[in-house]
């Protein structure tokens, strides 16, 4: 089969498209043949290898040759132990080792794997997995975002900020999103009711506070983020440097013991009742995955330039064509 594949972290001028051994599902997996997959900004980490914990289990090399978590497919065949899913069922979901979804096909469990509804292109399925894991925990789950509370969004422009957008204002919050001058009228159009220039304005300097920030790309001391919080806030980091990350494991109980104010990892659950729950919102024309623009498996490398240049509104999709099929 044909894959996106790369023997060392670097740029995208390392990834090769390459005749690759076709994967055999083991017992508890499907063969999944691909027909789309999105791109995540854990696939511009893996492939950069920065932060450093997008090295673990690869420090010197990746251990997973091939990128894509995110996956749109039929399934070809099914391992022995597999009872949810047989051969022809379109599913979709995330490959919970974060690889080995740019290809022809791909080998995953049953879990965090649903069917894709006849409404849905393999598109717009393969767009929601990851980012819509991230904003529905982030948001419903330990956010508890009630009516009325003002909640900020630090990387709104993205996969994950544009269900976060739409999800807090389906739970009736006050959403402000922050990301670069070129996204600020996109983010307004998911429903966003302010938004901030992050190259002008600093969110944790302009005196405003809020009840929750879910900051996908974070980078400030610790000691910023209690500033924007207000009494009995929580902080949720999903991705950033190192430096944040090991501040907030640190200090992070010692700020909530002296200010009341939550500064925590948001750490992601897949799972197939969330998947499900987010695509019947989709489905109810409630949440929108927003695609911003589609690449041919060959072009991943410029796809991901795309998006590590930070450019990308919302997700970036790759579509595997077969046998002269073409992605629905």
């Amino acid at each position: 089969m044909k894959a996106i594949v790369y023997h060392q972290n670097g740029s995208p001028d390392v990834l090769k498209l390459e005749e690759v051994q076709k994967p055999t599902p083991a017992d508890n997996q499907l063969l999944i043949k691909v027909y789309a997959a999105s791109i995540n900004r854990s696939d511009w980490e893996g492939l950069t290898g920065k932060p450093l914990y997008a090295r673990i289990g690869g420090l010197i090399k990746p251990n997973n040759k091939i990128l894509g978590s995110d996956i749109a497919g039929t399934v070809e065949a099914v391992g022995k132990d597999v009872r949810q899913f047989k051969p022809g069922d379109e599913v979709f979901g995330l490959m919970l080792n974060y690889g080995g979804g740019f290809a022809e096909y791909a080998c995953k469990s049953e879990k965090a794997l649903a069917l894709k509804p006849a409404g849905m292109t393999f598109e717009e399925a393969a767009a929601i997995p990851q980012a819509a894991f991230i904003a529905l925990q982030g948001i419903r789950d330990k956010g508890q975002v009630q009516p009325g509370q003002k909640v900020l969004i630090n990387g709104a422009g993205g996969g994950a900020g544009t269900f976060a957008i739409q999800l807090a204002k389906l739970a009736g919050a006050e959403v402000t999103g922050v990301d670069n001058t070129g996204k600020l009228d996109f983010m307004r159009s998911l429903g966003a009711d302010h938004v901030i220039d992050y190259t002008r304005e600093d969110f944790t300097k302009n005196g405003k506070q809020y009840d929750l920030i879910l900051d996908v790309i974070a980078h400030r001391s610790v000691f910023a983020y209690p500033r924007a919080l207000r009494p009995n806030g929580s902080y949720f980091f999903v991705g950033g440097s190192v430096a944040t990350i090991f501040q907030i494991l640190l200090l992070g109980p010692w700020i909530r013991r002296t200010t009341g104010k939550k500064i925590r990892l948001l750490a992601v659950q897949p799972n197939r009742k969330d998947l499900v729950f987010i695509t019947e919102l989709c489905e109810a024309g409630k949440i929108v995955p927003v695609i911003d623009r589609r690449y041919p498996l060959s072009e991943v490398p410029e796809a991901l330039r795309y998006l590590g240049e930070g450019r990308a509104k919302g997700k970036v999709v790759i579509t595997v064509e077969q046998n002269n099929d073409k992605a629905q």
